[in-house]
């Protein structure tokens, strides 16, 4: 089976993959690798005729993995989406299709039969390019796909022509990252119809809607970490056959991937999900959650992110760290972690920044930032 690798710059045209895509889909050409680093190596090869696209993770906390992803994964994917939003429409491309959630928008429009639109990637993400691009639909039913920090960055002092086109969306869906509380009161105040999402590149992008999984798929939590079967499942990764036996066991006859994601299962099987479960900051002998340290922080007026991780410490082995986007006064945020959850939480380095980096996908870049917070705290 060959593979097309195909370089994705910034100034890339990403309808200029829908061919390929549309070949690989039908069985009719190589499968695409859509990639941002021009050096980038795809080694070994696939397993069968079946895999239509090899997609990278982010890497944001470790080395990237190249995702091979078959056919039918990728069609039960986008049928799935359509039935969760009961409707198949014209898509608004707002991420670089080398990630995950970028690369579906094109995949349900060629399987809906629509054109998608493009927000231009060449320059950084803002309110009036965007705003621009989602003018352009001319569908009556249209969706897009935004990570957190752009539906900020567009609902910071948002335009009327802004708020327009996002509430003509019947849907846009919302994942890479959990949505914080800040944000998600903006979304009930403007009245938008904001579906979170939750999945990875393993699982051909989002896999449960609003707590509730796709058609097909199967969540299932054991010992906190989150379990994902069904359809939608990778073929597992490029060249890496002992990782994908690791990640993508068999269990009772069916294939599962281990994610790294803490969560729970209720009765009804709706998901929750609790963060990393590598989340935990040990630090003196006792153990931080990040994420409820971040959830503190950005409960604080002026606050519109925070970013919590461990960094490096002599005294401690591990030390708390915060990122915060916002005005709220470091020692403010000190005492309220101090107030809610008890001294050992408490950020021994609070860094105050306009913005978070972030990787090409959208997400916050933790390697960055958690260097920036140990240079700070050093």
């Amino acid at each position: 089976m060959e593979l097309l690798p195909i370089h994705t710059p910034s100034d890339f045209d990403p309808l200029t993959l829908l061919k390929p895509l549309a070949d690989a889909l039908a069985g009719e050409g190589p499968a695409v690798a859509p990639h941002l680093e021009a050096d980038q190596q795809f080694d070994g090869e696939l397993p069968n005729d079946e895999i239509a696209a090899v997609i990278s993770t982010s890497g944001s906390t470790g080395t990237p993995k190249q995702t091979m992803l078959s056919v039918d994964a990728l069609a039960a994917s986008a049928m799935g989406t359509a039935l969760a939003l009961k409707a198949e429409g014209q898509w608004l491309l707002a991420l670089p299709v080398s990630y995950v959630a970028g690369f579906q928008v094109l995949v349900r429009s060629l399987y809906a039969g629509t054109q998608p639109w493009v927000v231009g990637t060449a320059q950084p993400f803002d309110a009036d390019t965007f705003t621009a691009a989602a003018g352009e639909l001319t569908d009556r039913i249209r969706f897009t796909s935004l990570v957190p920090t752009q539906l900020q960055r567009l609902l910071a002092d948002p335009s009327p022509e802004t708020l327009k086109v996002l509430r003509r969306f019947d849907a846009i869906l919302l994942g890479g990252a959990p949505a914080n509380s800040p944000l998600r009161s903006e979304v009930r105040k403007h009245g938008l119809n904001v579906v979170t999402t939750y999945g990875m590149s393993e699982t051909c992008g989002g896999c449960v809607y609003d707590g509730v999984p796709l058609d097909g798929v199967q969540v299932t939590s054991e010992e906190g970490r989150l379990w994902i079967g069904g359809p939608v499942l990778a073929d597992g990764y490029l060249n890496s056959p002992q990782l994908t036996d690791e990640r993508f066991p068999y269990n009772s006859g069916r294939r599962w991937y281990r994610t790294d994601d803490a969560g729970e299962v209720a009765p009804d099987g709706t998901v929750s999900v609790g963060g990393r479960m590598d989340d935990v900051i040990v630090t003196g002998g006792l153990k931080v959650s990040a994420a409820v340290v971040a959830d503190v922080i950005e409960s604080i007026p002026g606050v519109s992110q925070a970013l919590v991780v461990g960094i490096p410490s002599v005294q401690w082995g591990m030390a708390v760290a915060a990122a915060v986007v916002g005005t709220a006064d470091t020692q403010l945020v000190r005492q309220r972690v101090h107030d809610a959850l008890g001294a050992h939480a408490v950020p021994k380095s609070v860094l105050t920044l306009d913005a978070l980096p972030l990787l090409p996908g959208g997400k916050p870049d933790r390697r960055t930032i958690q260097a920036l917070l140990a240079r700070t705290g050093s």
